[in-house]
């Protein structure tokens, strides 16, 4: 009798196991450039972290300012020394929830709280998660405004840097070793 208690044991803890998705290779591309200006304010990481629960619905994501690249190295320095002081606030984080994910593909809303430069506000979005093969991916498409995350945007740099920031997320999970 204990045998079988310890194999039911094994079996849900197994089970359990099995519903967290992860990555660190996701990908974020943010846009501030303004519409009319020749030069672009873009950049992309694609080593973004991400833990998702299928069980739940909870996710969490997480990517390290500095890797952000950027076509301008000069642009890549000021958007980490003037902007968003990557070496005071080296991390951009999200905590949240799938809501009403019950394990199949769709459109959902995402809801949590987003931490930019040390500033956390509450946000709610689309996402389109698609499950197929025992792999999850998460897509989707927010804006941001850079004042709410206490990101200042001086005179000169107007043309140029608009005052708010389009993120794109692109991740995809596998089941957490």
């Amino acid at each position: 009798m204990k045998k079988i208690g310890i194999v039911v044991l094994l079996l849900t803890s197994m089970v359990g196991f099995s519903q967290k998705m992860m990555t660190r290779s996701g990908e974020i591309k943010f846009d501030a450039t303004v519409g009319s200006s020749v030069d672009e304010v873009k950049a992309t990481s694609n080593t973004v972290s991400c833990i998702f629960d299928k069980a739940t619905g909870d996710i969490a994501v997480q990517a390290m300012v500095k890797s952000f690249k950027f076509k301008s190295p000069l642009m890549e320095e000021h958007f980490n020394e003037n902007y968003m002081e990557s070496d005071k606030l080296p991390k951009t984080t999200f905590k949240g929830k799938v809501v009403g994910f019950e394990g199949k593909s769709g459109s959902y809303d995402v809801e949590g709280d987003l931490t930019i430069h040390g500033v956390t506000q509450k946000v709610k979005t689309k996402m389109t998660v698609t499950v197929a093969s025992g792999k999850v991916s998460i897509a989707g498409n927010f804006t941001v405004k850079l004042k709410d995350y206490n990101i200042d945007v001086p005179a000169l740099a107007k043309k140029t840097l608009a005052e708010t920031a389009k993120l794109s997320v692109n991740l995809d999970l596998e089941p957490k070793p």
